[in-house]
Order: structure tokens, then sequence, then C-alpha cells
């Protein structure tokens, strides 16, 4: 058991729709492996139906692995008491339109095992930087889209998580929400904590990200770091992610 690895993927397959009737089962990852050390900003690439949004899954548990070992902050990846010190965007939030800003803090961090005192204390603190402390009484149904997304990372953050996974985190997100959403993974990064980012947005892995994982069809195209990627080495200079991801995605160059 590796506790220097915040996630561990050794020979990963995940099929879906295996055994129904008149349905072939669509392999969404296979045999994949690798890993996530602490400390670490590790973007997840890929074009759509790559598979990334499914090796997410299978981390924090939503779906199982049909075949291959995930560990998750050095347990094995079915053991849900870990899933308390993660801090999870999903691109398309979907939270109890019914609550107050702040009565969604407390229930995630009830969820979460965090203190009620710590709760009461965070939720003030990340209501304040997140600019909805004069809104917390309300309920978010009447919250804009941008006000749902800076409500969405203060829930991630509410635990003080030890793992940061954000799927899309800006897309579709005001400037202070991106700003935001910046600033907390280069904090997150500082305090030796670690972030996974799978993203579209080139202008975000390349400016957060220390390495990266490009997946193709369901399997890994590369691995390594971001500098790596982008480096030119016939020509001895950088090139731009868009050019190295569409070699990577067997798109012709225009």
């Amino acid at each position: 058991m590796n506790t220097s690895q915040i996630a561990e993927f050794e020979n990963v397959s995940k099929l879906y729709g295996g055994g129904l009737p008149g349905r072939a089962p669509v392999r969404a990852v296979e045999e994949v492996s690798f890993a996530i050390p602490a400390g670490e900003v590790f973007g997840l690439l890929g074009p759509n139906r790559a598979g990334k949004s499914t090796l997410v899954k299978l981390l924090l548990t939503i779906c199982h692995p049909t075949s291959g070992r995930i560990t998750r902050l050095g347990r094995a990846w079915d053991d849900r008491r870990t899933l308390a010190r993660i801090g999870y965007i999903h691109e398309s939030q979907s939270l109890p339109r019914y609550l107050t800003a702040r009565g969604l803090l407390e229930y995630y961090g009830a969820l979460a095992g965090v203190r009620p005192l710590t709760i009461r204390r965070r939720s003030a603190e990340l209501l304040e930087r997140v600019g909805l402390a004069d809104r917390s009484r309300e309920a978010i149904g009447r919250f804009s889209k941008g006000m749902l997304q800076r409500l969405a990372l203060a829930q991630a953050l509410l635990n003080e998580p030890d793992v940061l996974v954000f799927d899309e985190p800006t897309e579709g997100m005001d400037l202070l929400a991106r700003r935001l959403v910046y600033e907390a993974v280069r904090e997150q990064r500082q305090r030796g904590k670690s972030v996974i980012l799978v993203s579209h947005a080139l202008g975000d892995v390349e400016q957060l990200c220390d390495r990266v994982a490009v997946m193709r069809e369901g399997r890994l195209a590369y691995l390594g770091p971001l500098a790596e990627l982008t480096w030119d080495a016939a020509r001895g200079a950088k090139r731009p992610l868009e050019q190295a991801l569409e070699s990577l995605y067997e798109v012709a160059c225009p």
C-alpha cells in the first residue's frame, strides 16, 4: 500500500452494458495503468468519449471496474472512508435548490464527517471568499449559474481536502469564478495537496498542470510532464498544446 500516491490505476478496464440481451458491451477504459503522486496538479485530457470521465467515476466509486486494481489515498477503491478526504466539482452541478447556501454547506460538511463547529467556521470563511456571504440565507434556486458555480467551489473546499477533483471546472464560468478556481488549485499545490483536473480548456491546463495523461479511445496515449508533451524536439522549440494533442488524437493539423 503506497500512501505517497493519491491514486493508482493498475491494468484497469471498464465495460458498460455487458450481458444485456442484444447489446454489445462498450469498452470505455482498456488496460490503463498510471499513478498520481501527492502534491501534484494532474491533468486528464482527451477528446469526447476517450474515457476521462469514466476514470474519475472509478476513482470516486461512482462505478466499478470490470478488471484491474485501483487505490485511492493508499486504500482500496471501494473503501469509502477515503471519500471524505476528497473535494469534487462536476461539470454539471446538481445541487438541492431548496437549500440555502449555508444550509448546503452544512449538509455536505456533515456527509464528509466535518465537525459542526468547523463547518460553521469554514462556511463563513468560504462564503465570504466566493462572494456569497450576503446571500447565505437565500434559497439557491434563485441563484444565477455563476453563483451556483462559486457555491460548488466552496462546497468542494469545505472539508480541506487532500485531493481536489475538478471535472471541467471553468466551463461557462464567469471571470470571478474562474479566478477563484485558479487560486484554489495553486493553494492546494502550495499545501502539498493534490488536484486532478479534467478539462478541454487548454489554457487552464497550460496554466495549472504539472503532468498530464492523454486518453484516446479508452487507452493512454501519453503520460508525463506537460513541458515534455509540448516540446518539439525536431524544431528545438515549444509547440502549442493544441498541436501536440492533435498529433496524439491523430487529427491532421491545419
